[in-house]
């Protein structure tokens, strides 16, 4: 079985720790996540051993992901463990504070996914790969749009 990494990277406009904060509210991440719902399994599902699901798709016709959190660094870094029988493998996201703080943040998502199928599961993800960082990178400048008007509106209250 072959693993291939995926990485999108993206600036938000946003202090790391509520980039973090945002990011980890697990079933928010419908809101922005795209044709995805998601939940936890028990609890918040913040922290080592968090179990979350993740249904992506239209009405019945999807796939389930299923995930562990196996490490847990707040504000910068959140690992899990893929368990499904469609998505196997390791996901994560990164969160790195710019030097100068009106910049905001660079939050960097990575999956590095188990590829079945030998030869033609290879070709068969390589031809998917661009749909699929696409897609990536669609829900992750809907989070930053959404994390950036809160940002705002916050500010604006003061």
């Amino acid at each position: 079985m072959r693993t291939s990494r995926v990485s999108v990277s993206i600036r938000v406009r946003a202090a790391a720790e509520t980039v973090w904060t945002q990011l980890t509210d697990w079933e928010s991440q419908s809101a922005w996540m795209t044709a995805t719902t998601v939940r936890t399994v028990d609890g918040d599902g913040r922290g080592v051993g968090g179990r979350i699901e993740a249904f992506t798709g239209f009405g019945r016709f999807g796939f389930l992901d299923t995930m562990e959190v196996t490490e847990w660094r707040p504000p910068s870094w959140c690992e899990v463990w893929h368990t499904g029988r469609v998505v196997r493998g390791t996901g994560a996201f990164e969160i790195v504070q710019a030097a100068d703080p009106a910049a905001g943040s660079t939050l960097t998502w990575f999956e590095d996914l188990d590829i079945p199928g030998g030869e033609l599961g290879a070709i068969g993800f390589m031809l998917a790969r661009p749909l699929f960082e696409f897609g990536v990178l669609h829900s992750l400048r809907n989070f930053a749009a959404l994390v950036e008007s809160r940002s705002q509106g916050s500010t604006a209250a003061l």
